[in-house]
């Protein structure tokens, strides 16, 4: 099993929400800062939200307003809620540290239709 594991993608449609969750190791949970990047057919990975940890964000002009990103710190979990969702938020969406120093995983997959 890879060091940060993503789920919770899925189908939606425009204006819709989902929680995306990111799965990590505790040392990598509490010794860096995390973020969702995401990747649509055709363009280069993007950075979509960070979080400190200290739990400042920092979004994305395109997200900004309409996703949240935060951490539990009991579960090693950094979640992205996702709400109003439009076709062009539709990639694979991945997480990692920021600046990103592992593997990417395999991501979770999101599909808004119009």
């Amino acid at each position: 099993q890879g060091q940060l594991v993503e789920s919770g993608g899925g189908l939606v449609q425009f204006g819709g929400s989902l929680r995306l969750s990111c799965a990590a190791s505790r040392r990598i949970f509490l010794d860096n800062d995390m973020a969702w990047y995401r990747q649509a057919p055709g363009n280069q990975r993007e950075l979509v939200a960070r979080i400190t940890r200290g739990a400042s964000t920092n979004y994305a002009d395109s997200v900004n307003g309409r996703f949240t990103i935060f951490r539990d710190y009991a579960k090693n979990t950094v979640y992205l809620q996702m709400n109003s969702l439009k076709p062009e938020d539709t990639a694979v969406y991945y997480c990692n540290t920021y600046p990103t120093r592992f593997s990417w995983g395999q991501g979770t997959q999101v599909t808004v239709s119009s």
